[in-house]
């Protein structure tokens, strides 16, 4: 019997399972994992970004914990030893009549409690980003914005969540959830376990798990987002991230670094049923290249070394979920965790920590 099962071992599953390992408990907390690796879904294949927090609606669990974890992430890479970098980011706009789209954003953000929040014109991105499109009039700086390698996150704050004594199992898919006296049975591919209370961060696949013990019904969409990683000869092309003004399918093709010295563009947002769906299109990749070149001056294509896609947890509500279920005392679910997912990876640990011990 534990005290705590953590379903899911991708980065929001670390952070949660590291925060709770700062604690002493009579049982023990354990993390499982359908995979036979920790970061092998979502947190696999994303941007890599450390978002500023001025593009989620002022008030929702998005704002509230984007502006935490971003401002948690420095110190957290120096405890830890994981590469981050606060390189800073520019939003682009390339029609004046877009102007007021981009003050929405700078309210936002400010509410937010963003930092250093700023508009700046054609010349100062020119002066800034050389090869940024000089279609750019003007553009959102945020200097709180950064990059961070996901895996490198992940596995640092799983292999800390270990060295405390969270107890990890691979390969242990979670195939039935029953209700039990003393909290839940979970039958999985390796056996069964029990525990008093149950953390449901299965990104793509929380909504089946929490479908298992509630009458009110969870429903999460897979968005695949495809890129292009470039060459390292290309890394220096652009020093910021560069994000073109968002719609409502996120925030856009993004143009950044990475902290590995590459130059990265996606992801694409198309909504896809299969949650297994990461293969890549030549559609989805020729999509991806027109609509990251409106950033820059030149797409350097002959420096692409590979492409790639990830799946997004989108739930229909577009917040994130965290919360325990209604019908189903002690159990939590943390859904719903799409961008900026990874930023607030280490508020959410502390979050559902804190919900955990007020149970």
């Amino acid at each position: 019997m534990y005290d705590v099962i953590v379903i899911g071992a991708g980065v929001t599953g670390a952070a949660i399972a590291r925060e709770l390992s700062k604690y002493e408990y009579e049982g023990k907390v354990a993390v499982l994992e359908r995979a036979s690796d920790i970061c092998e879904g979502t947190s696999k294949a994303n941007s890599g970004i450390v978002h500023a927090g001025h593009d989620a609606t002022p008030g929702t669990l998005k704002a509230k914990l984007n502006v935490l974890g971003n401002q948690r992430m420095e110190q957290l890479s120096k405890e830890l030893d994981f590469p981050f970098k606060r390189n800073g980011t520019l939003v682009l706009c390339f029609d004046g009549k877009d102007r007021d789209k981009m003050q929405e954003l700078l309210k936002k953000g400010r509410l937010n409690g963003v930092e250093g929040l700023r508009i700046i014109e054609a010349e100062e991105i020119q002066r800034l980003e050389p090869n940024v499109s000089n279609e750019a009039c003007a553009a959102l700086y945020a200097p709180s914005g950064g990059i961070v390698c996901p895996f490198g996150l992940t596995a640092a704050l799983a292999e800390n969540a270990c060295e405390n004594g969270v107890e990890f199992y691979l390969n242990t898919k979670v195939e039935r959830i029953r209700k039990s006296p003393a909290g839940y049975v979970l039958q999985t591919s390796a056996g069964i376990f029990e525990s008093q209370i149950i953390v449901n961060a299965a990104g793509l696949y929380a909504d089946a798990l929490h479908n298992m013990v509630s009458e009110k019904k969870l429903h999460i969409v897979p968005r695949k987002g495809e890129y292009c990683l470039f060459d390292k000869a290309v890394g220096g092309y652009v020093s910021h991230t560069i994000f073109q003004l968002p719609t409502r399918y996120g925030k856009g093709v993004l143009v950044t670094p990475t902290v590995h010295g590459n130059l990265m563009m996606g992801p694409t947002a198309v909504d896809i049923e299969d949650k297994e769906g990461t293969n890549t299109t030549e559609e989805g990749i020729a999509d991806l290249l027109k609509r990251g070149g409106l950033s820059i001056k030149r797409v350097p294509a002959e420096k692409i070394i590979t492409s790639f896609a990830g799946l997004r947890a989108h739930e229909d509500g577009g917040d994130f979920v965290i919360e325990e279920v209604e019908d189903a005392q002690g159990f939590i679910d943390v859904a719903g965790i799409e961008s900026p997912g990874l930023t607030c990876a280490p508020a959410i640990g502390e979050y559902v920590a804190g919900m955990v011990l007020e149970r």
